[in-house]
């Protein structure tokens, strides 16, 4: 597995993310404005925010860290991974 293999499956998983947060966003603004829930809609805009800052990173400062060591690469993915898995299953869970 090369360096770059990593950062490209990582910056993949963070549009993934990207996307799901955005259509958590639009639904709990929707509830928000039924429910009053303020703080699903607070965790999904900081979480969203957290992937755009990601991504920039992936394409700017970041890029040399994982030059420099491919496990930094392997683990930024693995936690890329975990946080889809959560925003899948939270997503799921909120649009049934």
């Amino acid at each position: 597995m090369t360096p770059a293999t990593p950062i490209a499956f990582g910056i993949l998983l963070t549009g993934v993310n990207r996307a799901l947060l955005a259509v958590l966003a639009a639904v709990w603004l929707r509830n928000y404005r039924e429910t009053l829930l303020l703080g699903l809609l607070g965790f999904s805009a900081v979480l969203l925010v957290e992937n755009l800052v990601s991504i920039a990173f992936f394409f700017s400062s970041m890029r040399t860290l994982y030059a420099m060591d491919p496990l930094v690469g392997r683990v930024v993915l693995g936690m890329r991974v975990l946080e889809l898995l959560a925003v899948s299953l939270l997503t799921y869970a909120t649009l049934k």
